[in-house]
């Protein structure tokens, strides 16, 4: 897929966690980087001086146009990963909207390639089973966040394919991300702070696949390479519970402040008790607009409990995954160094 040129790359989402991933990827390389941006000043000072910015806003499909013009690969990042909106149709109108108007411009203006970045929740699962690439779910899934990346995948796929009028996709399916670079919403980084700072009392049963956000950009760039149109890679380096995640974290922690001993995980809150806060929750934030304390959609996707196997991407695009224990001490030392950083925290774009 990648052509003998120099390419445009034009990232959107650049100022999220994955997004920023994939221009760190596209750099090492020294391939030219664009970043559909919504504020250029608070993009300017998260990302480098050599990545060209241009204002535009996936939901807005005019301003998409200066974007993409002259681009070869569109690596599409941006979206809403949050579990819980005060108003759920946001979500269709970013990740689901978003994707058709990134499409439209793409065909506009001639893009070579549609670099898109899906989710593991598309796939159809079993707790405690493994799944793969080919297990796409036939059933709408369970909160708004995972129904929007539904349609979102569907919309690439039907734009898939050689003709005139079609774009030729890589799709990346990546576990929940964590890693240096700006977090655009509150997850596992936001888990590990807490947990680094005392502010976890107790862990939400269940557990989850996880993924270093460098490998994830690393993942995109290898796809856009080696994959062929309408190709699926997961890409996830392991499954934990929050108390394995727990235990990892306080290890790495002693292991970087050189210490022998170090705090018991916290323990683990009994199920009926966190589905009673989660539905009072819920409840609640319906009136005051405010986000629950358990989302319902964060407690569906931590019960999912289905193993997704990242064999494909390995073997087909020599994709490796950065171990759990490695990967944390490398995040725990980047938020070490950006704690009260303003410039660090923000929305995805």
């Amino acid at each position: 897929m990648r052509p003998t040129h120099a390419p445009t790359n034009l990232v959107t989402g650049a100022t999220g966690l994955i997004g920023h991933s994939i221009v760190t990827a596209l750099r090492v390389r020294g391939r030219p980087v664009r970043a559909l941006v919504r504020d250029v000043a608070r993009a300017r000072a998260l990302l480098p001086d050599d990545v060209e910015l241009v204002r535009g806003d996936v939901t807005d499909r005019a301003s998409l146009d200066d974007a993409a013009r002259g681009c070869e690969f569109i690596y599409h990042a941006a979206g809403l990963p949050e579990q819980w909106l005060p108003d759920p149709h946001t979500f269709h109108r970013v990740n689901v909207d978003g994707t058709r108007n990134i499409i439209d411009a793409a065909r506009a203006h001639a893009v070579g390639s549609l670099i898109y970045t899906s989710t593991i929740d598309v796939f159809e699962g079993m707790s405690g089973q493994r799944y793969d690439e080919s297990r796409i779910d036939p059933l709408p899934k369970g909160t708004h966040y995972e129904r929007s990346k539904q349609v979102a995948d569907r919309l690439v796929i039907d734009a898939t394919g050689t003709g005139p009028a079609s774009l030729r996709t890589a799709l990346l399916h990546p576990a929940g991300a964590y890693g240096p670079g700006p977090a655009g919403s509150r997850g596992l980084n936001d888990f590990f702070q807490d947990l680094r700072d005392g502010k976890i009392p107790m862990l939400l049963p269940g557990g989850m696949p996880v993924v270093y956000a460098p490998d994830v950009g690393e993942g995109h760039v290898l796809a856009a390479d080696a994959a062929r149109p309408g190709d699926r890679f997961i890409l996830s380096g392991g499954y934990h519970t929050l108390s394995e995640l727990a235990e990892e974290t306080l290890r790495a922690l002693a292991e970087l402040r050189h210490t022998p001993r170090r705090r018991a995980a916290p323990p683990v809150m009994p199920m009926p008790i966190v589905r009673l806060v989660s539905r009072a929750g819920e409840a609640l934030s319906r009136l005051s607009k405010r986000p629950p304390l358990i989302p319902a959609g964060q407690l569906h996707f931590l019960m999912w409990g289905a193993r997704p196997d990242a064999s494909r991407a390995r073997d087909r695009l020599g994709w490796t995954p950065t171990p759990l224990a490695e990967g944390l001490r490398a995040t725990l030392r980047y938020l070490a160094r950006h704690a009260g950083d303003p410039a660090r925290d923000g929305g995805v774009a």
